[in-house]
């Protein structure tokens, strides 16, 4: 697969400066509405930024897979997409698609394609609810175990079966470290009741456990809490995840369309709560990333 690297994110590779990936998926308007998806480009990119270290977003654009996008191409990314997963790659790019927004999958593929070793997102796909009857399991699970590639994320989407989810990150063999927290945290809620069996409470600890993790193969899971300043209320999020799984069963909506409708729900719901939420954790989880690319940095140097 051809991978067309931005020259900065280049320059940053030759170098060996740390550098972050990030999917287009949350900033498209797919993952939040205008103009938060706008704002959570430009807050994360800035803290990257401010930390020292290079963002790389990936998408598919004009039919070509990117890792890094210039400043006068990132108003694209805020625009209509469709979700490019890692299995949905070579679609897009042979149907040459004007634009697709990478989910995490894709990410992670285009991120290990490049050779960058550190990824921030929002919170992972997973398990879905009811998976038992429809097998409804995201690519994000293998893409993390598959690629070698440490991401950072406020554990996985809410609406998901949490505890399926971290069997399942298990089974595949995917470790999973609690930064500064005992519990899988379940995205806009920092706490999910799931017991974690890794916590590490020191950034440079997690700069050696994540180098040891990539000299031995395969990606890691770090699991960054929302900011509790930011955090919604556990009671009031499942009763608004309820709601919107509801009315995404009446749509009968599946697969990757459930994500879009049941967010969409849960930001009318919480009354723009769910959306400053997201816009918290995104940051949060882009900051620790290029703090974790700054210190693996250091490492390889």
């Amino acid at each position: 697969m051809d991978v067309r690297i931005s020259p900065e994110v280049a320059d940053a590779l030759t170098e060996r400066r740390p550098i972050v990936a990030l999917e287009s998926t949350i900033f498209s308007n797919l993952g939040l509405p205008s103009p938060a998806n706008g704002e959570a480009l430009v807050r994360c990119l800035g803290v990257i930024r401010a930390t020292g270290a290079v963002p790389a977003l990936t998408a598919v654009l004009d039919g070509t897979a990117r890792v890094g996008i210039a400043e006068s191409e990132q108003e694209r990314i805020l625009g209509a997409a469709r979700k490019v997963a890692e299995r949905d790659l070579a679609i897009a790019l042979g149907e040459a698609w004007d634009f697709g927004a990478t989910t995490v999958s894709a990410s992670l593929a285009l991120a290990a394609r490049a050779g960058i070793h550190v990824f921030a997102t929002g919170g992972i796909g997973g398990v879905h609810r009811g998976a038992e009857h429809h097998g409804d399991v995201s690519a994000d699970l293998p893409a993390l175990a598959r690629h070698p590639v440490v991401t950072v994320s406020a554990g996985a989407k809410s609406f998901l079966d949490l505890p399926r989810t971290v069997e399942m990150l298990e089974t595949l063999g995917v470790p999973v470290v609690g930064f500064r927290c005992d519990e899988f945290p379940a995205f806009t809620v920092r706490t999910s009741g799931i017991s974690l069996n890794h916590r590490v409470d020191e950034l440079r600890v997690l700069v050696r456990v994540a180098a040891a993790r990539l000299r031995i193969g395969g990606g890691m899971l770090v699991c960054n809490p929302i900011p509790a300043d930011a955090a919604l209320d556990a009671d009031v999020m499942n009763a608004a995840i309820d709601r919107a799984l509801r009315t995404a069963t009446n749509r009968g909506a599946s697969g990757p369309s459930v994500t879009p409708i049941v967010l969409t729900e849960i930001a009318s719901d919480t009354s723009g709560q769910a959306v400053r939420a997201n816009l918290a954790l995104a940051e949060n989880n882009a900051r620790l990333a290029a703090d974790l690319a700054v210190g693996l940095a250091g490492v390889r140097s």
